[in-house]
């Protein structure tokens, strides 16, 4: 089941209609066994790679607990705790790599991270041990969450389902839940899978030139708002019943580096990153070689973790470079900066840094996109030795599956998203501006929302309802 799937739609609200039904107490069971229902609808099997996970990591950390009461000292205590967090990790991170390389499972990747992330919280100290198994199992395989995020902390959505019993059903929340699902929904079906159509037909042909630079440049926005789109359906589902989900997307592209990208872009994964995998190799406490040398190692393992072809290697790489190169040349950008004379004109400046770090990451997003390496870059090579701008205008780009009409409103509703983004990167979120609106004007906007994705949303009989680009991961 996917949540642009039909079924879904029948799904959610007999869910929601009756977890508010039900007793305080018996809430999280019916969750439960609605999230195993609603993952398990992919294949029977994946719950059971669900259910070892969880049994590992919820055991593994009650271990840990015996270890604390039974071992006094401090040394021999902190040995066996990290001896017991490394058999989790092996047969955690082993299972990831069985299940993703060998026997594709939809959304292991995503649990798997935060069940780990538990495991580091315990050992750390951060989190208390949970002790209800099914509080745990619901932890890790919570519907809106389980297949592609975002991906919680103990110390969020763990703390809530602790204090689960207190949630009631508040008007606001349903509100603004079904406005966030609205908003992920249009950025899905209107605006991705629109763009989705363009770029599917020019990476097929391995077209060079002029195709492939308006096809990569187009796909970074599809990958954003496929994944964006996925995210915010995810947050408003969890806000309908009360919970409040990590923010996965932070206006990324208004970004002025590349650093500040990754601090915006999939902010969950970039957070485990960081805490469990930059920090433990030392960060930028151990000089600023080994810093470089840790930016490098977190961008190769993210590569590695998104797929086993090199193409993945290199997209990981040239984010992990840009950033290291960013840092070095650092001196000679801001003298450059002093020379050009742009402090005076710091708007100016701004939009370039924004412009280029987007051209960065897109570059990189082309060897994401591509079927293999060679591919990408024999396009590489055909936007150089094929570039021609005639095609520009002379109506070749409507060639690709969009007439003109339909690519004019894809670009219309890429702009409408910058709008929203600018405001998002302003700290003035749409949300809660509507909450100053008449109530009228609110549903007015709400209802053309629903009448856009209604009526030009890319979906159908021969829509693939599984499309989402981070299933794959």
């Amino acid at each position: 089941m996917v949540i642009t799937s039909f079924a879904f739609l029948i799904f959610f609200p007999i869910v929601v209609l009756a977890y508010y039904i039900i007793p305080g107490r018996f809430r999280q069971i019916w969750l439960l066994v609605a999230s195993y229902y609603f993952y398990m609808s992919w294949n029977v099997k994946y719950g059971l790679a669900l259910l070892g996970v969880t049994a590992v990591t919820y055991f593994g950390a009650m271990g840990m607990t015996w270890i604390d009461g039974h071992f006094t000292e401090d040394r021999i205590r902190t040995r066996i705790k990290k001896g017991c967090a490394a058999c989790i990790a092996a047969v955690v991170f082993g299972a990831l790599f069985c299940c993703k390389y060998f026997v594709f499972v939809v959304g292991i990747s995503f649990y798997t991270f935060q069940s780990f992330g538990y495991i580091m919280d315990v050992y750390r100290g951060k989190t208390e041990p949970e002790r209800n198994f099914l509080r745990y199992a619901l932890f890790l395989s919570f519907f809106p969450t389980v297949v592609s995020g975002p991906i919680e902390r103990s110390t969020t959505l763990l703390r809530q389902l602790r204090h689960e019993k207190q949630v009631s059903f508040r008007e606001e929340n349903v509100k603004q839940g079904l406005c966030m699902m609205l908003w992920g929904y249009f950025l899905k079906l209107v605006i991705a899978e629109r763009i989705a159509i363009f770029v599917n037909a020019v990476y097929d042909q391995n077209l060079g030139g002029v195709y492939a630079i308006v096809a990569t440049l187009l796909y970074g926005i599809q990958i954003y708002c496929d994944f964006a789109g996925y995210s915010a359906i995810a947050m408003g589902a969890g806000r309908v019943m009360g919970f409040a989900l990590t923010e996965n997307f932070d206006a990324p592209y208004l970004a002025a580096t590349v650093s500040e990208f990754w601090r915006r872009w999939h902010r969950s994964l970039a957070g485990w990153f960081r805490d469990y995998l930059y920090i433990p190799l030392g960060g930028n406490r151990k000089g600023r070689i080994r810093k470089y040398m840790n930016i490098m190692a977190v961008f190769l393992v993210s590569g590695i973790w998104h797929g086993n072809g090199w193409k993945y290697l290199i997209w990981g790489g040239l984010n992990g470079f840009y950033q290291v190169a960013g840092e070095v040349l650092m001196p000679v950008r801001k003298k450059a900066a002093n020379i050009c004379r742009l402090e005076r004109i710091s708007g100016i400046h701004r939009i370039l840094q924004v412009v280029v770090t987007f051209v960065l990451v897109d570059f990189a997003w082309l060897f994401f996109r591509a079927d293999s390496t060679g591919r990408a870059l024999r396009m590489i090579k055909g936007m150089i030795t094929e570039f021609d701008m005639s095609v520009l205008w002379d109506g070749s780009l409507y060639g690709f599956g969009l007439g003109r009409t339909e690519f004019g409103f894809m670009l219309l509703m890429i702009l409408a998203l910058a709008a929203v983004d600018l405001l998002h990167y302003r700290r003035r979120y749409v949300l809660d501006m509507m909450k100053e609106w008449h109530w009228t004007v609110r549903t007015c906007m709400c209802a053309c929302m629903l009448m856009a994705v209604i009526i030009f949303g890319v979906y159908g009989v021969n829509y693939d309802v599984g499309t989402f680009i981070y299933f794959a991961f």
